[in-house]
């Protein structure tokens, strides 16, 4: 590899596109991976840690089915945090056990007044919104937002960096 951001050979476009549908469920998914890319294991991770280090990959985690878990209802909660304190705030809403997702967004005025955003999972709709209001009292946030309670479960992925190859489709 030239730089750390080259992905010129087909193995590690491979890689790429095999990781686009996530880690192999295995005991040693590196090594699974290694096999399916002609890699070796140390190689893959070397790769791995080239991409997020040359900003490839944004961030590299797990993406849980919470439903599969036990927590039946989750809710976006959009904060309108005033800017010059939305870094500090977020920083500690992002330590809640409860908080699985935290990022800062730029407000759509005069429709959206929201710049910070935050997901809550829990066993019940009462269940997320108790957590809100514990959170709310904890953090002494007396702040305008919204509890956005998700109603449709929509299919998680990750990001994808290649595109998939076209299928085609023979009518007889």
């Amino acid at each position: 590899m030239n730089s750390k951001a080259d992905i010129r050979d087909s193995r590690q476009r491979h890689l790429l596109a095999l990781l686009q549908d996530g880690i192999p469920l295995t005991a040693q998914p590196f090594r699974t991976l290694a096999e399916q890319t002609g890699m070796g294991e140390a190689e893959v991770i070397d790769n791995i840690r080239n991409w997020l280090d040359a900003g490839i990959f944004k961030r590299w985690g797990a993406v849980i089915n919470h439903r599969a878990v036990g927590y039946r209802s989750n809710a976006m909660v959009v904060w309108d945090i005033p800017d010059d304190q939305v870094d500090t705030i977020a920083q500690r809403l992002a330590q809640e056990p409860r908080i699985t997702l935290c990022y800062r967004r730029r407000r759509q005025l005069p429709v959206w007044p929201y710049n910070l955003f935050t997901m809550i999972h829990g066993t019940s709709d009462d269940d997320v919104r108790h957590t809100l209001d514990s959170i709310r009292q904890r953090h002494q946030l007396d702040l305008p937002c919204e509890m956005l309670i998700s109603r449709r479960c929509f299919r998680q992925r990750g990001a994808r960096y290649i595109p998939r190859p076209e299928t085609t489709h023979v009518q007889g």
